[in-house]
């Protein structure tokens, strides 16, 4: 793969899979619906190349009042969406959203791969919805975290997929990336040895 990048804007072209099919298809709806939202988590590795399976993709949504959240419930369930943690857009918004939890949409009939959808509810949540990048795939959009607050949020989740996400990622960007940045992530998450670890020992010349 080939990316072409200017500030905060990768843009490249691969072969798409079906769940990239899918998150095209639901942050379109997003976009339509006037929906801030920004792709966190292990989405992100493997929109950029990584192979390996996932139940779900993540995503912050700015906070918006009830009737705004109700023309979106609606436009994913004309789009072939259902929220299959809550029964109406009611409980999902009062009873999940607004108490910080997450709801989740799939595919009408099924459960994965499900889109988890949450309010921001902590600093590093606002700052990934704050600062997010464009990326545009096969000409499609989508806002994703930026790169160096995502590998260094994945080396503080810890587990071994974890790791393999931050390592594929700094890989894939180690010669565009915000390195002053990335520090600054690493430092405040206390995630040094990690990303001796991880990064710096393998991929460090």
């Amino acid at each position: 793969m080939e990316f072409e990048f200017s500030k905060n804007r990768i843009v490249f072209e691969r072969e798409l899979s079906y769940l990239d099919r899918l998150v095209i298809q639901f942050t379109r709806i997003l976009d339509q619906t006037g929906v801030e939202y920004v792709i966190i988590s292990g989405y992100i590795a493997i929109l950029f190349g990584r192979s390996r399976n996932t139940e779900d993709v993540d995503l912050f949504m700015g906070e918006m009042p009830f009737g705004k959240f109700r023309r979106l419930w609606e436009k994913l369930e004309q789009e072939g969406f259902e929220c299959i943690n809550a029964s109406g857009p009611q409980n999902a918004y009062e009873d999940y959203l607004k108490d910080q939890l997450a709801i989740r949409f799939a595919v009408k009939g099924t459960f994965e791969p499900n889109f988890e959808v949450k309010f921001p509810k902590t600093k590093y949540n606002r700052y990934s919805l704050n600062h997010k990048i464009e990326v545009i795939l096969n000409k499609q959009k989508l806002m994703t975290s930026e790169l160096e607050l995502q590998i260094a949020f994945k080396l503080h989740l810890g587990s071994g997929k974890d790791f393999e996400d931050a390592r594929h990622l700094y890989r894939i960007f180690g010669e565009k990336l915000n390195k002053e940045l990335l520090q600054e992530h690493i430092t405040e998450l206390n995630v040094e040895k990690e990303a001796e670890k991880i990064l710096w020992k393998k991929y460090q010349k």
